[in-house]
């Protein structure tokens, strides 16, 4: 596929980018080439190859959401220079 001026001046408006004259050839040139690239990879047999979601065998590696601290309130709350009502007091920020 042929990279057109107007191409490159279309998607460089879209990602509102201002580019130069040199720049505008370049991104020309990069574009035709991943298209160009995108053909042959097009041109591969897929049709044996079963679809996936990863490229390694992986289930769910996530480990299981578990509460493991506990009601700590009383023991965070024994370093609190100023407390009330199980909540630390602090100096007012905002006015």
């Amino acid at each position: 596929m042929k990279i057109t001026d107007e191409t490159i001046t279309y998607v460089a408006a879209l990602a509102k980018l201002e580019l130069s004259d040199d720049e505008k050839d370049r991104a020309k040139t990069d574009l035709e080439n991943i298209i160009s690239y995108m053909d042959t990879m097009n041109e591969i047999d897929t049709s044996n190859v079963e679809p996936m979601s990863h490229a390694f065998p992986m289930k769910n590696v996530f480990r299981e959401d578990v509460v493991t601290n506990g009601d700590e309130r009383d023991n965070l709350l024994s370093n609190a220079p100023v407390k009330k009502d199980g909540c630390f007091i602090v100096p007012k920020t905002v006015e």
